[in-house]
């Protein structure tokens, strides 16, 4: 875990490693993508209804939790066909579906090149995660309590 630590510092472009998959164990990912420039673009209810419709819209990956802040979001992720195809060509799929439906064209681009994405180790580590990321708008200031902010959802349920 150090090494490959080690090799992400200062890293401009997150290595995509494949899936690993472990016996009867889940394939979780937690993927993260950020706005081009990092503007303050998603967190309004037209993008909200966008991405969960390019989410639904998938077939290699199923969307699960998620929480979409002003200038980045975060989806958890699991494979829907196995082997699992690359979790790029999904993020790639939706990205460019949110794109080509965005009702502000001066916007364009949306998103940022590449994004995040780390598999997740355990049940454990995936419910760290999602208390970590149902937390950012509480972090960022924009809500007292994590279940006000109107920009998260669960489009299917991925167990552990």
């Amino acid at each position: 875990m150090i090494h490959r630590e080690k090799m992400e510092i200062g890293r401009r472009h997150p290595p995509h490693l494949p899936q690993i998959e472990r016996h009867n164990q889940a394939v979780i990912l937690l993927v993260t993508v950020c706005t081009k420039d990092r503007r303050s673009i998603l967190a309004r209810q037209e993008a909200f209804d966008l991405l969960c419709s390019a989410w639904r819209q998938t077939v290699d990956w199923r969307a699960g939790r998620f929480v979409i802040m002003p200038d980045h979001l975060h989806v958890f992720c699991g494979p829907a066909v196995w082997p699992p195809r690359g979790v790029a060509r999904w993020v790639g799929f939706w990205k460019a579906t949110v794109s080509r439906a965005w009702l502000w064209p001066k916007e364009q681009p949306i998103w940022q090149q590449n994004f995040w994405d780390r598999q997740l180790r355990s049940g454990e580590h995936y419910s760290d995660r999602w208390e970590y990321v149902r937390q950012n708008p509480v972090r960022g200031g924009l809500v007292a309590n994590a279940e006000d902010w109107p920009f998260k959802g669960e489009i299917e349920v991925l167990r552990w």
